[in-house]
């Protein structure tokens, strides 16, 4: 039996990697690329448990207990040659048709009543730089789920004496709050299969249907590689269309445009879709059609990691089946042993 247990944690202590829970205080971000003549605003702080994850050092990105408050640092800074006054509010948001929807003005919701922001208002000297500090308290009565909402940085510049137009220059940052008891709800999404296709311009592209079957919100992003195509020739990586984001259930079709001058084919096509952390990787045999139009879908062919995937399951569920039945024999020889014992 010792020999038994030695070798199944041999076997599944070389197929499943190690993993540490360890955390580290994140480092803030590089400083902000704010455009000339322009606000620029950028967040400071990022939760210890995400400090790898892009989007929660460009984000706040957070899962928290009802009745939690939290506290995030963000620098705004003025690149013009005047000085700015800037308003800071929150406002709502939502996901609406794969895009992170801002509505103009300042809608409320939940979220955004929540959260508030010290100082509300700051001047700018040109080329200066502040730090504020942005406070989400949730109510101990909030029911579970994610809402979204922005931190905004606006500069009014009021219309010139006799009547005009009033400008206005904001930038904001974006807020992903999920609350609930427990840990964050996973992050998980599928793609459906590839689409072949030329554009009544004739450019070719490629999409692909992504689902969101997880319960966090998730900002695509990605890039499409060809190979193995008309006299082996490659092509990419061509990245896909910006500002895809899915909430909880939500589904989309990702576009990736192609350079005009690319053969039909057939062409092996490698997609890769990430958000964050999480990433997939997708490859299918496709053919771009000559005339404007599209082509079958191609269903994504299984990679050598989803392979490993299902074998390391398997091997897995495997162990724990001999070692639940090693033991039942275990227990069963010991109340025969006992059961000896006490009638002699």
């Amino acid at each position: 039996m010792r020999r038994l247990f030695l070798a199944l944690a041999l076997v599944v202590g070389a197929l499943v990697p190690a993993t540490s829970a360890a955390a580290t205080t994140p480092a803030p971000p590089p400083p902000a690329a704010a455009a000339p003549n322009s606000l620029g605003i950028r967040l400071l702080d990022a939760p210890t448990s995400a400090a790898e994850d892009p989007r929660a050092r460009a984000y706040i990105v957070d899962h928290l207990a009802p009745g939690t408050v939290i506290h995030r640092r963000v620098e705004v800074s003025n690149t013009t040659a005047a000085v700015a006054p800037v308003a800071l509010y929150p406002a709502a948001a939502e996901i609406r048709d794969g895009v992170f929807t801002l509505d103009a003005g300042r809608p409320a919701n939940e979220l955004s009543s929540w959260t508030t922001v010290d100082p509300a208002s700051l001047s700018l000297a040109p080329g200066a730089r502040a730090t504020v500090v942005l406070t989400i308290s949730v109510p101990a009565d909030a029911s579970p789920g994610e809402r979204y909402a922005v931190l905004w940085a606006e500069q009014a510049t009021p219309a010139p004496p006799g009547g005009g137009v009033t400008l206005v220059n904001r930038v904001g940052i974006r807020s992903y709050l999920s609350v609930g008891p427990g840990g964050p709800p996973p992050s998980s999404f599928t793609v459906d299969p590839l689409t072949a296709a030329r554009a009544p311009d004739g450019h070719p592209m490629v999409t692909a249907q992504v689902h969101n079957t997880g319960g966090r919100a998730l900002d695509m992003s990605g890039t499409l590689s060809l190979s193995g195509g008309p006299g082996a020739l490659s092509a990419g990586p061509f990245p896909t269309q910006l500002g895809v984001t899915l909430a909880p259930g939500q589904s989309t079709a990702v576009t990736i445009s192609l350079d005009q001058q690319l053969p039909d084919g057939p062409w092996n096509a490698n997609l890769t879709l990430k958000s964050g952390l999480l990433e997939q990787n997708s490859q299918a045999r496709i053919q771009f059609p000559a005339d404007p139009g599209a082509a079958a879908p191609v269903a994504p062919q299984k990679t050598i990691a989803d392979h490993l995937g299902l074998l390391i399951g398997a091997l897995a569920l495997l162990a724990a089946l001999v070692i639940a039945a090693v033991v039942v024999i275990v227990r069963r020889r010991r109340a025969r042993h006992q059961a000896a014992q006490h009638v002699a």
